[in-house]
């Protein structure tokens, strides 16, 4: 699989409106080359360079198998409009929480997963959570890797 979006490439920097610097909405974000047998897809975005350990910043899982974007701004609602759901990310709260490093240029993983079955769990899941249920499920994996700098 392939994880690409159309507002940064691999490594580069994530534009400010995707921020806490700016307005805070999610990048859009595109897949392809999915393997046969995906019963949905899951995404988590976190920092793995947050001074006190990883960061998640947005946790979505029971994405529909026929799912191959996410567009920009997807709303911070428990369940999205094709079913998928939400869980938190590290400031407690459901949804994106962007790029907001207190200093030095920090890395962003986005990773998405193609499963061969649904999470089927609540709205609301930690990274922890929903990584302990897509145990033994996973397909197939793909990141982009975008970095912030608040300077």
């Amino acid at each position: 699989m392939k994880l690409t979006s159309s507002a940064f490439r691999e490594g580069e920097s994530i534009p400010k409106q995707y921020t806490g610097d700016g307005a805070d909405v999610s990048p859009p974000l595109a897949w392809d080359s999915v393997p046969e047998g995906v019963k949905s897809f899951a995404l988590i975005c976190d920092d793995p360079d947050a001074p006190r350990g990883t960061w998640v910043h947005w946790t979505l899982y029971d994405l529909p198998p026929e799912a191959r974007s996410l567009a920009e701004n997807t709303p911070r609602t428990r369940t999205l409009a094709n079913g998928a759901r939400q869980g938190l990310n590290d400031s407690g709260k459901i949804g994106y929480a962007g790029p907001y490093p207190p200093s030095g240029t920090h890395r962003y993983y986005f990773k998405l997963y193609a499963l061969d079955a649904r999470v089927n769990r609540d709205p609301g899941l930690t990274k922890a959570h929903l990584l302990q249920a897509m145990q033994g499920h996973i397909l197939a994996e793909a990141q982009l890797m975008g970095r912030y700098s608040r300077r």
